[in-house]
């Protein structure tokens, strides 16, 4: 029994560290997931989803080895307008009785010149679209309060079309909604055996 004890703990150190990476949950409070949209060709609105979770595989030293899936609730749209709120939330787009939630499951993390590629399958209004998202890991803490915590940056377009999310009126040239949307995701993640503060 005690030579089966030490076998495993030398194996342990032996090991990369990426085979003992942490489940990191988003901390909703210090995260945002933002979007940006073409009106009439002209301006652009800003908007936000609020309610949002998901969980991270982290370890510094093997970022390759990472996963994510997150899930957003579509009816937490916001975009300081309770009128076209509404209406984003109707199915004339994300259809929100319909289809509550997007979702995002991770595929891989490769490097790339600037930093980190994630790739993975994105759901939205029932259609799943491969996507790669460039991010950048913006540092890792370790505090007795505040427990151990990581922050990243990513961003991405996406054509809403091809999640049949909205329609292309005819009458408006430029259209009256862009088809590229701008996502950008502020996260910042903490051990899941840790207690937010």
């Amino acid at each position: 029994m005690r030579r089966a004890l030490w076998f495993t703990a030398i194996v342990a150190l032996l090991l990369p560290s990426g085979l003992w990476a942490a489940t990191h949950t988003i901390d909703r409070a210090h995260s945002s997931v933002e979007f940006t949209i073409r009106h009439l060709g002209i301006s652009k609105v800003k908007g936000n989803f609020g309610d949002f979770a998901g969980t991270l595989v982290f370890d510094e030293d093997a970022i390759e080895k990472g996963s994510v899936s997150v899930t957003i609730q579509t009816s937490s749209i916001d975009t300081g307008n309770e009128n076209r709120d509404k209406h984003l939330r109707s199915a004339d787009f994300f259809d929100v009785e319909k289809y509550p939630t997007i979702t995002f499951e991770s595929t891989k993390v490769e490097k790339s010149e600037e930093g980190w590629i994630l790739h993975g399958n994105l759901t939205m209004h029932g259609v799943t679209r491969e996507v790669a998202i460039p991010f950048e890991v913006l540092g890792v803490i370790s505090d007795p309060q505040l427990g151990t915590r990581a922050g990243f940056e990513g961003s991405l377009t996406i054509q809403r079309e091809t999640f049949g999310v909205g329609w292309e009126d005819m009458k408006f040239r430029p259209p009256l909604i862009g088809n590229d949307v701008e996502i950008s995701l502020n996260l910042e993640t903490i051990q899941q055996e840790q207690q937010e503060k």
